[in-house]
This record gives structure tokens, sequence and C-alpha cells, in this order.
């Protein structure tokens, strides 16, 4: 891959770089971020950048579906530990806390996502829906629950309480709080 740098060294410098994305989206947007600040914060120079992505745009997206598999991954395996409506509960709690410290997740109808999201080669806007279908499987998909309304409209449910992060600054009471509140007395009306 990378002349000049070792293996070693490659894992390095594309993990200093995801992680550089990551930050310089959540504080300034994909638009704001750039190129020359993300290498420098890696380490590297511009040039060397394109060793590693070939554009700015395939390092965000692979962000964007690194995080998000994470964290449905996280999700997965705390659903997996309590194999019930209160184990969602959990898993939906969690994925709120991650969607807070990564604001770009739930920016997806911001004009900064649909630069980047008309930029993206057609294969990682493929894996970019891949990820979202992650997302829904993971509320549907589990053999251990059973809704008690129709598919659609516990995926909106869950969705719509996530998406209140929006609000967040315009609540009178802790953020965190509210949303816990939420998901526990929601999720009820929603599994068996």
């Amino acid at each position: 891959m990378a002349r000049g740098f070792t293996e070693q060294e490659q894992a390095n410098i594309r993990m200093r770089l995801l992680e550089a994305c990551k930050q310089g989206w959540t504080q300034y947007g994909y638009k704001k971020t750039s190129v020359e600040e993300l290498c420098i914060q890696a380490g590297i120079s511009k040039g060397a950048f394109y060793l590693f992505f070939a554009s700015k745009e395939e390092l965000f997206g692979e962000v964007l579906c690194s995080v998000q598999g994470q964290i449905f991954h996280t999700a997965s395996k705390i659903m997996e530990g309590e194999k019930n409506k209160h184990g969602v509960a959990k898993a939906l709690k969690y994925i709120y806390r991650e969607y807070d410290k990564n604001n770009f997740l739930y920016r997806s109808d911001s004009m900064d996502y649909t630069i980047l999201r008309n930029k993206l080669p057609k294969e990682q806007a493929e894996k970019m829906e891949e990820s979202m279908e992650q997302g829904r499987q993971l509320f549907l998909g589990q053999p251990y629950l059973t809704l008690k309304v129709p598919p659609d409209m516990a995926l909106s449910v869950i969705y719509s309480l996530i998406l209140n992060i929006k609000h967040k600054d315009g609540l009178v009471h802790d953020h965190i709080e509210t949303f816990d509140f939420m998901a526990d007395h929601l999720i009820g009306c929603l599994y068996e």
C-alpha cells in the first residue's frame, strides 16, 4: 500500500486519520474539515493521504460506516445479554449516548451531509445503506423479540426517539435523563 511506511506505521496512520476525521467532523462538519488539517493531526503529508484514501469523501464514508458498525455491534451485544424489551431499552440508551458523542450521525438532513453523500462513490453509498439496514435488523430481526405494533411503526418510534437528540439544547431537563425516561416507558408499548 503506502510506500515508505511499514505495515505497523500504515495501520497507525490509518487509525490516526480515521480518528482525526471523526473529531473534525463532530467539531466542524464535513465541509470545514480539511484534508490538510487531517494530515497534520495524523503526522503525514497531504500527498501521503492519497496513499491511504482516494478522496476526502472515501475517508468520511469509512468513518461513518465504521462508527455505525461499532455502535450496532455493541448494541447487539447488549441485547444478546438481556434478550427482552429491557435489553432493547439498554441498547437504545447506549445508541443515544454514542449519537450524542458523534453528532455527524444524526445530521443527515444538513447541507453538509448532502454534499458528502453526493460526492460518495457508488460502492460507498451502498455500504452506508447496508449500515442502515443493520440498524433495522437490530430492532426487528431478533427471534426473541415480539412486537406489539407493526414493524414500520416500531422503527419509526425508535428513530423518532433517537433523533430527538437534535433538540437536546432546547430541553429544560437533562437530555440524557429525558431520553432514558422515554426509552424505559415507550419500549413496553413496542415489544412484549
